[in-house]
Formats: C-alpha cells, structure tokens, sequence
C-alpha cells in the first residue's frame, strides 16, 4: 500500500526526501480553464518533479459551480475534458472531487435538484475519465464545509447513482471523525473505496494527535482495500514533520 502527501508541487523534493512513494497537487494548479501554451511551462514543472504525481485533489474553482442556478455547462465541460486529460499525462491515478465552494447548496435550492446535479456532473467526468488511467472520487465533507455528502455512506450512495466504473468513494479520517462516522462502517464499502486520506487529531499531522489510525487502518484491511493513502493535514512545520509523519504512520500502519 502506497503512502502519498498532500502538497503543492514545489514540496516535491521535500516529500520524497521524508520517504513517500507520491505527492498529492492540486487539480485546480493544472490551470484547466487555460489553454495548453499556457500550461506548457507547469506540465515540465510537474513532468520533471521528483516524485510521482500519482493523486490530485482541489478539482474545481469555487466560481465553477456544479450545483444551483448559475452552473456555465461549457466552461465546465470544457475544464473537465483539460483536467482529465493533463492527469492522465502526467501519470495520476486519482483525483479527488470534494470542491465545497463549487458544490454547495444554494439557500433555498432544492436538495433533490442538487443530488441530481451532482450525479450528472459525476457521470460527466467519469465518462470523460473512461479509457484513461483516472479515476474519479467523490469526496464527502463534514458539514461544516459541506452541506451536500456529508458521510461515506452518502458518497457511496450518490457513486451509485453515478453508476460509473470510473468513479468512486473517498474515505477522509478527518471527516469521518468530525460527522462522528463509524470506521466499522468502511466494512461493507470497500467496493467502492478509490482513495483515502487521513489526519490526527483537529487536522494535525498524523502522530501528534490521539486518533484512532491504527483502528481505522485495521478498518480498511477488512474493507480489503488496497489502495493509496495520502495525508492531508494542517502542517505546523512541513519541512520538519513530513519525516515524522511518514515514519509514524509506517510503523503503526505495519507497512514494510
């Protein structure tokens, strides 16, 4: 099982001096509003970075709206088909939707409408990922980010919907433990995991925190996923924690 880091490209060095087998970008720093003379500069920037850029997360601007009245389908279609086309050059396995700005609920919009817009808006990008080396994850937030896909268990009930082999579920130990989500509950879903991420305690790096990880990881075994794991945490002092980070997780995780 791969352990990956969620940071920007210029933590590249960093990431893999710590021990990581990837590092986890933004989508959103592919620029896919913009065309490919102006992204030429950070492909060789990401294409030359020494460590693999096997996930990525961040998909959508918060102006690009998938959800409620002001949705501008062209633009969307449009960064859609660049965003999935410049991570499967570049290598990436995952990318990681939970975009709040983007995805929330407008006051007064309805919920159904909503859920509906976010399937199709899935099917989209899972058809446009179809024949590619990406696959797509529905991120669930905690609804304090969030107020749409607060829970696994609702992410797997919308990949349902979505019906696509190219489109999954993320399970987020951060916001799992926010929303109070029972790990056991990752048992009967491991179908449809894609990717996950993990934090300690209040977002901090993993070690400096008393959550259960080595619990959750035990969880993921018996859900028989054998996927990445990235961190995805609020850093003190990157440069310095990375290596604890890694070293951590490694011994509790048992990985060799």
């Amino acid at each position: 099982m791969l352990l990956g880091c969620c940071a920007p490209i210029e933590k590249a060095h960093t990431v893999q001096t710590a021990g990581f087998n990837y590092i986890e970008p933004k989508v959103t720093s592919l620029i896919p509003d913009e065309n490919d003379s102006v992204y030429e500069p950070i492909y060789q920037r990401f294409i030359n970075s020494p460590i693999r850029t096997r996930a990525f997360n961040v998909f959508l601007p918060k102006d690009l709206k998938i959800v409620g009245n002001t949705i501008d389908q062209e633009r969307l279609t449009t960064y859609v088909c660049r965003a999935v086309s410049r991570l499967d050059s570049l290598g990436a396995r995952i990318a990681v939707i939970g975009s709040a700005g983007a995805r929330n609920v407008p006051e007064g919009f309805s919920h159904e409408r909503a859920l509906d817009q976010l399937t199709s808006f899935f099917q989209l990008v899972g058809d446009t990922a179809e024949g590619t080396g990406v696959t797509i994850v529905i991120e669930p937030l905690n609804k304090g980010e969030s107020n749409i896909i607060n829970t696994v268990v609702e992410g797997v009930e919308l990949a349902k919907q979505v019906n696509r082999l190219t489109v999954r579920v993320l399970a987020d130990f951060y916001h799992m433990q926010v929303e109070e989500e029972p790990i056991k509950s990752l048992r009967d879903l491991g179908d449809w995991l894609g990717h996950v991420h993990v934090a300690d305690t209040g977002r901090v790096a993993p070690g400096l925190g008393n959550w259960p990880l080595s619990d959750f990881y035990t969880e993921l075994k018996l859900a028989e996923y054998t996927g990445m794991i990235s961190v995805e945490c609020n850093w003190q002092n990157f440069d310095e924690e990375a290596a604890s980070c890694w070293k951590f997780l490694h011994k509790n995780f048992g990985l060799s």
